[in-house]
């Protein structure tokens, strides 16, 4: 396991404020006792949260990867009028507080699209979370198949962040970016595509299979 680099200037803060505060409060041991009792309760869940499991990825053509551990809680069709204007399969999973919050790529391909639209900060399971939300959007494609991929912010999640670039070549499982605190992603699928998940099944990035096609 390792941390995600989003994670060092979170925990480094932390870290020089429980130094500073040890410095002017040295010589009163019982405020140094509640100094340290708050820096391990805000320490140790920040290493939790950006943590980062050392997992293997099979990268197999043909198939759609889970872009986020988490929960699936939308499959269904659904206009998508951002960028593809038509009927499309969505697939949205969500990211509670204590996953694994980087977001991959669920297949390989190029980039031909990002976007970011500030929003509101609905609860992620708001079924207008997903138009209504700060979010980011990322169109992938390859010979085969068109995915548009949406970070979304929830309640607690108020930063988004986007790695892509536009006409970028990616591979599946590579970092797309990473949602700090939670919120859910969004997966809008061709019509057609075949989904090999359940409605509240619990997937894993880069390594759950969605979809193939």
């Amino acid at each position: 396991m390792k941390i995600h680099k989003e994670g060092y200037k979170t925990l480094r803060n932390i870290l020089v404020i429980y130094i500073l505060t040890g410095m002017i409060t040295s010589l009163d041991i019982k405020i140094l006792y509640y100094t340290t009792s708050i820096f391990f309760c805000l320490f140790i869940p920040a290493l939790y949260f950006f943590r980062i499991p050392r997992r293997e990825y099979k990268r197999e053509n043909g198939i759609i990867y889970a872009p986020c551990d988490g929960k699936v809680v939308v499959i269904e069709e659904t206009n998508e009028t951002e960028y593809y204007n038509e009927k499309r399969l969505q697939v949205s999973i969500f990211m509670s507080p204590l996953n694994i919050h980087n977001n991959l790529y669920p297949i390989s391909g190029i980039v031909k699209y990002i976007k970011y639209h500030p929003g509101k900060f609905l609860f992620a399971w708001n079924p207008k979370a997903s138009s209504k939300n700060e979010r980011t959007s990322v169109v992938i494609e390859n010979n085969k198949t068109s995915i548009l991929c949406r970070q979304i912010a929830g309640a607690l999640a108020r930063r988004i962040i986007t790695y892509s670039k536009v006409s970028e070549n990616i591979n599946v499982a590579d970092e797309l970016g990473f949602i700090k605190f939670g919120s859910r992603v969004d997966l809008f699928l061709p019509i057609g595509t075949k989904i090999k998940i359940n409605l509240g099944e619990k997937v894993f990035g880069g390594q759950s299979i969605i979809a193939k096609y």
